[in-house]
């Protein structure tokens, strides 16, 4: 039971971050288990609540590729992966963007919405906000690879930033659903990750969150004295090429290192399962997670 003191050390200890963030831009790539457990969804609004009525700017860029497979099953529609990438076919884009623009990205505005705060849900598509181009997948077969087309699945070409800025300038919190268009109008599903990087560089935000199912970076995963708090650019990029960093870290960590290049101040890979992850790393002196920085 917290006495009355250590409640106000807490607000103390904060004091000093809402100073610093005050008025300042911070991207979250809101994913995983928070998006999926119905306690830890409110706690990830509440921070972000709490985030903007201190004088934050957030914005919110989500996944959703669970209700997307849960989805495709209920119109007897198989998922398939290629390099952890879903094949996308016609069918399967306009399943996707369905449930990201029209269910998840409207559940994250009322929810917002309801606790006082003024969020407006965007899709990529809206006044050309994510330029897409097709994204091949790598598909390794000993030591040679090959490209393989896998649909309507799209990487980062352009973001238009200026809706974005636009809508912080008037108080509002974007929420934003990773769905690209093409030259020729074509929807293209994206890595939210990537998108959540390309957006965090475009603001030159002053940090990019991803939140995920693991409490960070290990140099061995399997010990857990080798957490890696502090992750530097150049060595990121080094654990990548020696396999240190493997598997599902890779795209988050090139999402990290994509932020820093084009703007972005710092990022973040933080456990998205604990309480209140988000007021954790933003608002205390030890944070939780990895940054990486420049």
């Amino acid at each position: 039971m917290f006495k009355p003191e250590d409640k106000a050390a807490i607000l103390v200890e904060a004091l000093p971050y809402i100073q610093e963030f005050y008025g300042k831009t911070i991207v979250i790539k809101y994913g995983g288990n928070a998006m999926i457990n119905d306690d830890l969804k409110e706690k990830v609004m509440q921070d972000v609540a709490l985030m903007k009525y201190v004088g934050i700017r957030p914005v919110i860029v989500h996944g959703g590729g669970p209700e997307i497979t849960g989805f495709l099953k209920k119109v007897g529609k198989q998922s398939s992966f290629v390099a952890g990438l879903r094949v996308t076919d016609e069918e399967t884009v306009e399943i996707a963007e369905m449930v990201l623009d029209g269910k998840v990205n409207s559940e994250i505005v009322n929810l917002l919405n309801r606790r006082g705060v003024k969020a407006v849900g965007l899709s990529g598509k809206d006044a050309g906000l994510i330029q897409a181009r097709k994204k091949l997948a790598t598909v390794y077969e000993g030591e040679e690879s090959k490209k393989v087309d896998i649909g309507y699945v799209g990487e980062v070409a352009a973001i238009n930033s200026g809706i974005i800025e636009d809508l912080l300038d008037q108080d509002y919190v974007p929420i934003i659903a990773p769905i690209g268009v093409g030259e020729n109008g074509e929807s293209y599903n994206i890595n939210a990750d990537y998108v959540a990087a390309e957006i965090a560089g475009a603001l030159e935000a002053e940090k990019l969150l991803l939140l995920t199912d693991i409490e960070g970076i290990y140099k061995d995963f399997n010990d857990k004295n080798t957490f890696i708090s502090t992750l530097h650019l150049p060595e990121a990029r080094q654990y990548i090429k020696e396999g240190i960093i493997a598997g599902g870290m890779i795209p988050k960590v090139e999402a990290c290192l994509t932020a820093l290049e084009k703007g972005a101040g710092k990022t973040h890979i933080i456990d998205g399962r604990l309480d209140h992850s988000i007021i954790l790393e933003v608002f205390t002196e030890q944070g939780i997670g990895t940054q990486v920085v420049r």
